[in-house]
């Protein structure tokens, strides 16, 4: 309750009579505590509740939560394009179309459908994210990868062909950020970091709460020296479980 109610509380309330309990904001039932164990507590506490509620859930093995949205934008640069089409060698884990642009980058977007399911994988007791975006002039796009609950940072994402990256969780004026740490390269067992020159950029995927139970998502890659490289928007809205 913010002071102002609190006080026009006390004024109201003669001292013989009980004072109201301080009404609070409901609590999460967490079901699941792997998101939460990777933030510090002040992190997870500025989330707004709906976020929280969203990344508390764990299924059962093999069941599914689906989201449908659409996308909003998807700009890259010259090189992100390229970047883009260079990593359709592993299995194409970034987004192929870019707004109807021509030459130019900078034109608005045209609106397309897209749909995310979210299954725990019963394997590795992590979670396969599976994205699919429209395109206008071709089939769907869809992008697979793998959550996994492990390594330094103790979450991972693998994207394919035994790529992979390490992540860190924060929040940030209310939103959930995921945000790449090192890249690297499963071989035979061992693992393998890509050194700085090597590697694509720095990713971020912001995850914020919208009215109406929507969400935005948005991908981000930065380079060091080429800048912004690639950024998609969508919004998103739980449709089934």
């Amino acid at each position: 309750m913010r002071a102002s109610a609190i006080a026009a509380e006390l004024l109201r309330s003669p001292e013989t009579q009980p004072r109201p309990e301080p009404r609070s904001e409901p609590r999460v039932e967490l079901g699941d505590l792997r998101f939460r164990a990777l933030m510090t507590e002040a992190d997870w506490a500025s989330l707004p509740l709906a976020i929280r509620r969203r990344f508390s859930k764990r299924l059962a093995g093999g069941q599914t939560i689906v989201y449908a949205g659409e996308i909003l934008e998807s700009w890259m640069s010259r090189a992100g394009w390229w970047l883009a089409q260079a990593a359709r060698l592993i299995g194409g884990p970034l987004p192929l179309t870019r707004d109807a642009q021509g030459r130019s980058t900078r034109v608005p977007v045209v609106h397309v459908a897209s749909v995310v399911t979210v299954t725990e994988d019963m394997a590795t007791g992590g979670q396969i994210w599976t994205r699919l975006y429209a395109r206008r002039k071709a089939f769907p796009q869809v992008i697979h990868s793998s959550k996994r609950f492990a390594g330094p940072t103790g979450l991972e994402e693998y994207v394919g062909r035994g790529i992979g990256m390490t992540l860190t969780v924060y929040a940030r004026e209310g939103a959930l950020v995921f945000r790449s740490k090192d890249y690297f390269l499963q071989v035979f067992g061992r693992r393998l970091f890509l050194p700085e020159w090597l590697a694509p950029g720095t990713l971020y995927v912001t995850h914020a709460e919208l009215p109406d139970e929507k969400f935005s998502f948005i991908l981000q890659i930065f380079h060091p020296r080429l800048g912004l490289l690639l950024r998609q928007m969508a919004i998103f809205r739980e449709i089934a479980a």
